[in-house]
């Protein structure tokens, strides 16, 4: 299934009132080499929903956390404390070196992350994820899909997380190992108030996509209890 073909069976899966969904790859083109990033990403990233191509780089990513979960530099050393005793995210700094050694993330040799929505891809070749911005009828929707082919206990997962780790981090590494794992995110407090307050994040690697869009057609997406809440996510009942 194309990017084109799959838009028209989401169009026909979730409305016109769902969220476009985006599409990230490393690259050594910028799709937009003016991009403006504010210190949290998390804002410019949404906003590519709605049509703006995104590119970020080591030196427009200016969060340290951003910048280790965008993978363009390593852990800046103040990361742990901060995390632990500004942000109150984790008890001890001990728990956050840990924990982001365990995240196993390489530091990228491509100086740029593009992000377009994926009405805008030709294909999906070099995409790392997909990720959808969506309410809690979109989510069943979604999660209701990807169940539909893996019976796996952590076929969606959701984990602690920055807002860019839990869109751009998971999703790669799990892309690069040929996972079937989903990830459902944006439980940052930091995060939240740059996305709308009804939305969550479901980020889904590229080797686990490709399944997702053979079973489309066949899931519970175009039956009658689906229906039920599209027609909810598109206004036409309350």
């Amino acid at each position: 299934m194309t990017p084109q073909e799959f838009i028209l069976k989401f169009r026909e899966a979730f409305g016109e009132a769902a969220p476009m969904p985006i599409a990230f790859w490393y690259g050594d083109e910028a799709v937009n080499p003016d991009s403006r990033v504010p210190r949290c990403m998390i804002g410019a990233i949404r906003k590519v929903c709605d049509g703006n191509s995104l590119t970020l780089t080591a030196e427009n990513v200016q969060c340290g956390g951003g910048g280790l979960y965008t993978a363009f530099r390593p852990m800046a050393e103040r990361v742990p404390t901060f995390v632990s005793e500004i942000e109150h995210y984790k008890q001890t700094p001990e728990q956050v070196r840990h924990y982001v050694e365990s995240l196993e993330i390489e530091i990228t040799e491509k100086p740029y992350l593009n992000f377009v929505s994926v009405d805008k891809l030709d294909s999906w070749e070099g995409v790392e994820a997909v990720v959808f911005f969506a309410t809690p009828d979109i989510l069943s929707g979604l999660c209701t899909w990807t169940f539909f082919d893996n019976d796996a206990e952590d076929a969606i997962v959701t984990k602690f997380a920055s807002g860019c780790a839990a869109v751009v981090s998971f999703a790669t590494v799990e892309n690069r190992k040929g996972g079937r794992r989903a990830f459902l995110g944006m439980f940052d407090p930091s995060a939240r108030p740059l996305v709308p307050k009804n939305e969550m994040s479901f980020a889904v690697p590229m080797s686990r996509f490709r399944e997702m869009l053979a079973t489309m057609p066949s899931s519970a997406l175009f039956e009658h209890a689906f229906s039920v809440v599209r027609k909810r996510i598109n206004g036409e009942i309350k």
